[in-house]
């Protein structure tokens, strides 16, 4: 059996939202787990456009078996009129399998967003994405406000899961207090899946 990870799933297309993975994934491996960094594919209204098996730079496309082999999960995508991106959902619309079997009952989940505005929908998104999580019986994870970095913060940051506010040109770079509540969530989740495995003994 293979060792257990966190799977961090996330779809970006400037860039920001990989970058605020990335954190959270330094933040998994800062518990001694394996962070599993994964995307999805663009969707295209043209039925013939096909994404090559491999993209040419950054995560892996996520696979079923990636999601359903993982110790907990990080979900994360920029915000889309207040939702989730097309990209993002089309996969998780692919996952009745899983719900079938119930392959991700009680796992640990947070999720994670950036936006180009500060009140662009992070609130919005990330409870969007909560809700097929939801579904499939997973265990929200969020982050509390022991967590000074949410209460200073004058980026991102929120109690549903971390969030980044990019600028309207994207280019606004992840600051110290966004970085820290990835991170956290990272750890959160890494630390919640540990303790549910010793539960389940």
């Amino acid at each position: 059996m293979s060792a257990p990870y966190i799977l961090v799933l996330y779809y970006s297309r400037h860039g920001a939202t990989a970058e605020m993975a990335r954190q959270i994934a330094r933040g998994v491996e800062m518990t001694g787990l394996e962070a599993r960094l994964r995307t999805v594919p663009a969707i295209s209204s043209e039925c013939e456009a096909v994404a090559p098996q491999i993209p040419a730079e950054g995560a892996l496309y996520v696979s079923l078996d990636d999601l359903k082999n993982c110790a907990g999960l990080a979900l994360g995508s920029p915000t889309r009129f207040g939702n989730m991106a097309a990209p993002l959902k089309y996969f998780l619309d692919g996952t009745s399998s899983l719900w079938l079997t119930g392959g991700l009952v009680d796992k640990p989940a947070g999720v994670f967003t950036s936006t180009a505005s500060l009140h662009g929908g992070q609130e919005t998104t990330l409870l969007s994405m909560m809700l097929p999580l939801l579904h499939h019986g997973m265990l929200i994870t969020g982050l509390p406000y022991s967590e000074t970095a949410l209460l200073e913060t004058r980026g991102g940051g929120t109690p549903y899961g971390p969030s980044h506010h990019a600028g309207a040109d994207g280019k606004r770079t992840l600051d110290e207090h966004e970085r820290t509540l990835c991170r956290v969530l990272g750890q959160r989740l890494a630390q919640t899946a540990v303790k549910l495995e010793t539960a389940r003994g």
